[in-house]
This record gives structure tokens, sequence and C-alpha cells, in this order.
């Protein structure tokens, strides 16, 4: 995907709705991918791009689990074949939140109001050892020999597969 961007905010979400209809308006007049996830379940940059790869790669193999992008996005992202299990694990929450925004093809008006409304702070984007492990049930033998990023990877991986 050309033109892939990652970055780390913090934020207050007062209502999830509203806040997905506030990033559709704005992508309303632009041709873009806005996606906001819950950066407290991901591992590191090369996660979200290796996900990322992996959704619109499955979508041009027709081997797609969802309808729509950011769906699929969430999903591989997730590693998890569940839309409702992967929302629980990566979409919004109602209160503070740490986001992974990810942006292609966008132009830098949808960064700066992005910027607006959160505030920048591309730390959360390091991964919490604790919550991915927990999460992705992740042993500590298979921390000692391989890094998380490339373990989460990996899962996202084999739901090819598994399909």
């Amino acid at each position: 995907m050309d033109g892939l961007k990652i970055y780390g905010f913090t934020g207050e979400i007062n209502n999830i709705e509203e806040t997905l209809k506030y990033i559709k308006d704005l992508n309303k007049d632009h041709d873009c991918l806005i996606q906001l996830i819950d950066a407290d379940f991901i591992a590191g940059k090369k996660h979200i791009r290796h996900g990322v790869f992996q959704a619109i790669n499955s979508f041009k193999r027709s081997e797609n689990i969802a309808n729509d992008l950011s769906v699929e996005i969430i999903l591989r992202l997730s590693a998890q074949r569940q839309i409702s299990k992967a929302f629980d694990i990566l979409g919004l929450k109602n209160g503070k939140m740490n986001l992974c925004v990810i942006i292609s093809n966008c132009s830098n008006e949808i960064l700066n109001a992005l910027n607006n409304n959160f505030s920048r702070d591309d730390d959360v984007l390091s991964p919490n050892i604790l919550k991915l492990k927990n999460e992705y049930n992740i042993s500590d033998e298979e921390l000692a020999i391989i890094d998380i990023e490339d373990i989460i990877i990996d899962k996202i991986t084999k739901l090819n597969v598994d399909y």
C-alpha cells in the first residue's frame, strides 16, 4: 500500500460511534485509508505493516474474511478469524486510549485534523509485553527465543495457512 504511515496518539474516546463518524467525515472528500486501533495490543510498526499487507493481499487472492478492507485489517492485526473477537482486542473503547493510527494515501490535512483531536505520542507504539503475552497467548518460553513482534507476525501469517 503506497504511502502507509503509522502514528501513535493518545486521546479520550467519549463516544465510539461519533469518533467513527468523525473519521468517515474526514475521509469523505479523500480516497485514503484512515484506521484507528487500540495501540496497547500492537507489537510495533512491523506488526502493522505485515497485517495491512496481509489484509490487502487477502482481497487480491479472494481469501478475505471480511467484506471491508478496514475490518480485514483489524482481523489480520489481531490474528483472528472472528470479527467480534478482533474488535474486542483492537477496536475503539470509551475512555482514555492509546491509539495506533494507520493512514495511507492521505493528504497532510488528515494528519493535521487528527493532531487537533488527539495528542501525538509515538511512544504508545512500543509493545506492552505483558498485555501482548496475555492477549495472544504467548509463553515465556516462546518469548525467550523469539521477539514478540515476530511471534505475532507468525500468528497473522498462520491465518493464511489455516484458511
